[in-house]
C-alpha cells in the first residue's frame, strides 16, 4: 500500500512539474508576441 502512494505521489509530483513548465513557456511565448511588431498590421492598412 505505501507504494501504491508513493507512486501516486512521484506521478502527481511529475505532472504539477509539467504543467508548471507548460505555464513557463506558454508566457515566454505570450511576451515574444506581444513584445515584436507586427509586419501585417501596415499591410492590412493600405488594403
Amino acid at each position: 500500500m505505501t507504494n501504491k502512494k508513493t507512486d501516486r505521489q512521484k506521478r502527481e509530483e511529475r505532472l504539477a512539474q509539467n504543467l508548471r513548465d507548460n505555464l513557463r513557456r506558454r508566457k515566454q511565448a505570450a511576451r515574444k508576441i506581444k513584445d515584436t511588431p507586427k509586419a501585417n498590421d501596415t499591410a492590412s492598412e493600405s488594403s
